[in-house]
């Protein structure tokens, strides 16, 4: 796909890894709506220095656990930039307000992490299709995780969110065939939670082959691989580790 004024929604882009993917994609040529829960600020910096690249951007607030903005985050897309040819389903969460063990099971925990890392980006996958397919091509990524095939029992339900996400990958590369190709992405270490201690850091990047963590920007260039070059491409969960799950 050539990715020069094609339009791209990231969501969970204000920061980190979503960030590191818009800027990518900006640099590409695309032009860029990123979707912020909370971090306005963080998003009204990003957009600008998208805007400062040459490419339109516009941010988008919605509450993803919120089914109600599922519809809007597309049309408002649409509405603002044209049209839509490129959906990144990145924003996740990964703390809940209790344990994430099955000992400490909360309905209401576990409904919010579906809504979130799953639902979401089936509705939003659902609401843009038809734009997916206007133009001929349209392109589908999902940000997975490796830890959905060695699920951690502490963080149980992010874990089961994720291994449905690649389910759910997998089902659209198969539904949406042959204009839209949907693709998955599963990151290991591409930027550590705040709340992990130095001694968590340094056993987690033990575990690597390449001894390294990973980068946003890494996990970026991926996704803008699969964008721009894999037209051949589809139904693939594709590890960027560093070799983590090969253990």
């Amino acid at each position: 796909m050539h990715l020069l004024n094609k339009v791209a929604l990231i969501t969970g882009s204000a920061r980190r890894v979503g960030c590191a993917i818009a800027f990518e994609l900006a640099d590409a040529g695309c032009d860029i709506a990123i979707h912020y829960g909370h971090s306005h600020e963080q998003a009204n910096m990003a957009c600008a220095q998208i805007k400062d690249m040459g490419r339109r951007c516009i941010t988008l607030q919605a509450d993803l656990s919120d089914s109600s903005t599922w519809e809007s985050l597309i049309t408002d897309t649409v509405q603002q930039l044209g049209q839509l040819d490129i959906l990144v389903n990145n924003a996740s969460t990964f703390l809940t307000t209790s344990p994430d063990t099955i000992e400490a099971f909360d309905i209401q925990a576990w409904e919010k992490m579906l809504r979130v890392n799953l639902l979401s980006a089936a509705a939003l996958s659902h609401f843009a299709e038809p734009h997916l397919k206007a133009n001929g091509i349209g392109k589908i990524i999902n940000l997975c995780d490796i830890a959905s095939q060695r699920p951690w029992p502490k963080h149980l339900s992010y874990c089961v969110s994720k291994g449905a996400l690649e389910t759910l990958t997998l089902g659209l590369a198969k539904a949406l065939s042959p204009l839209v190709q949907v693709n998955g992405v599963a990151p290991g270490i591409a930027e550590f939670p705040t709340e992990f201690s130095e001694e968590t850091r340094a056993k987690l990047i033990d575990q690597v082959p390449l001894k390294r963590p990973g980068t946003p920007v890494d996990v970026a260039k991926l996704v803008r691989y699969l964008v721009e070059h894999g037209d051949y491409i589809t139904g693939q969960i594709i590890p960027i580790d560093g070799g983590r799950s090969l253990r």
